[in-house]
């Protein structure tokens, strides 16, 4: 039997509205500064990076409609952290993925932090790409660091839902869901989950792929990956895994579109900050881990 080869990299996905330093530019209570620059989802991301080298961070904002303004809160909120060695890399089309200067860049960081947005102008532009192969090779065999919030963090998983009304999720055809950047597999991500009431929305789409694991990330929220299997939580709110493994009864595939679905025994766990789970096993392992970093 071939031996399964664990990802040396880390992925942080992030729900959303995470942290960026704004409320100490207004004189906010102590407790934000402690929030942000020791606990702070960015911070995390900061963390993962191999000691002894210098964080070197470049910020994709493929996925927003506004890149410039969003590329500038991410390099001010790095700066913040005292991450100096941040650039904003602007890619707009699929043109620009593969620009010699682009796929030198990923070559020389060693963390991408991927905004929000619309996830299927990630998929989109990146897939198939040298840069999404160079990305996926310097995960699975480097100590390198991925992080991606909202739209960021929905597009690692191969599969990837793009579209879908809360107010709708209940019925068949609502949850619309295509091929994301295949960072990690058998999971669908979904964000700003508690806000936006996106319950149903994960669930339909876990019925409709049970062996995937569902991680529905709350905003200023976050999961640590590592070894592409251990998922650690992070950040101020809840994350919530569905499991479809165990379900009984699902009739979403005899119903008609627009009709409810209905879905018998489908596993929920709930985390919060440093609790654990595993994919692989699909338990819950409770507290945080070690992460094994190596020098």
């Amino acid at each position: 039997m071939k031996q399964i080869t664990h990802p040396k990299g880390f992925l942080v996905s992030v729900g959303g509205a995470e942290d960026k330093g704004t409320d100490l530019e207004k004189g906010i209570i102590q407790r934000n500064r402690l929030n942000f620059f020791e606990l702070g989802i960015l911070k995390n991301i900061l963390s993962l990076i191999k000691p002894g080298e210098e964080p070197r961070v470049e910020v994709i904002t493929t996925a927003s409609s506004i890149p410039d303004e969003v590329g500038e809160n991410y390099l001010d909120a790095f700066n913040k952290l005292g991450c100096k060695n941040v650039a904003h890399m602007r890619i707009r089309n699929r043109e620009d993925a593969t620009k010699p200067e682009v796929l030198e860049r990923l070559r020389a960081c060693n963390c991408i932090m991927f905004s929000g947005g619309n996830q299927l102008r990630l998929s989109s532009i990146f897939g198939g790409t040298e840069f999404l192969d160079l990305l996926k090779e310097r995960y699975q065999n480097e100590h390198f660091v991925i992080g991606g919030t909202s739209a960021g963090a929905m597009a690692m998983s191969n599969t990837m839902i793009y579209e879908g009304s809360a107010a709708h999720a209940h019925l068949k055809g609502e949850v619309k869901i295509t091929t994301g950047l295949g960072l990690m597999h058998n999971v669908i991500i979904d964000s700003h989950f508690d806000k936006r009431g996106r319950f149903n929305r994960l669930a339909q789409a876990v019925a409709a792929y049970p062996g995937a694991i569902g991680i529905g990330l709350g905003e200023d929220t976050g999961v640590i990956v590592t070894e592409g299997e251990h998922l650690r939580a992070i950040g101020s709110g809840s994350v919530i895994i569905i499991d479809g493994k165990t379900i009984d009864y699902n009739n979403i595939a005899d119903i008609d579109f627009g009709k409810p679905i209905s879905v018998e025994n489908i596993t929920v766990h709930i985390m919060s900050s440093d609790d654990v789970y595993n994919l692989r096993t699909r338990k819950f392992e409770g507290k945080e881990i070690e992460v094994r970093v190596e020098d």
